[in-house]
């Protein structure tokens, strides 16, 4: 019972340590030198879904700041009282149920989590992979990616991004992310790979 007890316990460190936020938030290597299952998790998710992971990090970093937990701030009712969220946005990658459910079906798969990072990061790659291929975005247009992840590619097209200056704030340090990340990995890639290929 002792050992049962030790190892559930151990299994529940783990998991809150993978959970853990960034150290150093604006340095790739560290975050992935840091957590190296989710180096493992965005390699595997370029190579499903096509995108890189300097541009999965970035849309993380913006939508959640890396809190497996966040949600969007609850409004007032009253003024007083806590009420409803504005939407149903929540974990590493704000997605929203909807789509999250989209995702779960195009995996296969009803019992993925919203606050674990392996599945997070393929959702972004999912839904960053399906705008390369449908709006010709091209995986260094990190500003592009942003904007049709957070209006939807319908909206994207539309251009309902135009005149949101918060958001085209936004999109712009979701480049400049992608641009710093991208830089650091170019240095630090095969190193990270070799900490981890021969356990695949």
């Amino acid at each position: 019972m002792r050992v049962l007890f030790l190892a559930s316990l151990a299994m529940l460190l783990a998991g809150c340590a993978s959970n853990a936020r960034p150290q150093a938030p604006a340095n790739a290597c560290a975050i992935f030198e840091q957590h190296k299952s989710w180096w493992r998790a965005a390699k595997r998710a370029e190579r499903h879904w096509g995108a890189p992971p300097a541009l999965q990090l970035a849309i993380i970093r913006q939508e959640s700041g890396f809190d497996h937990d966040a949600r969007p701030a609850r409004g007032k009712f009253l003024f007083v009282f806590p009420g409803a969220r504005p939407s149903s946005a929540h974990g590493y990658a704000q997605a929203l149920t909807p789509t999250w459910r989209e995702y779960e079906a195009a995996r296969g798969d009803p019992g993925l989590d919203r606050d674990e990072f392996a599945d997070a990061t393929d959702f972004v790659a999912w839904y960053v992979g399906a705008s390369h291929r449908q709006l010709g975005l091209s995986y260094d247009n990190a500003r592009g990616h942003y904007l049709a992840y957070h209006e939807g590619r319908g909206g994207y097209s539309r251009g309902t991004y135009r005149g949101k200056r918060t958001l085209m704030a936004s999109a712009a340090r979701v480049q400049s992310y992608r641009d710093t990340y991208q830089r650091q990995l170019d240095g630090c890639a095969r190193r990270l790979d070799g900490s981890w290929l021969p356990f695949l």
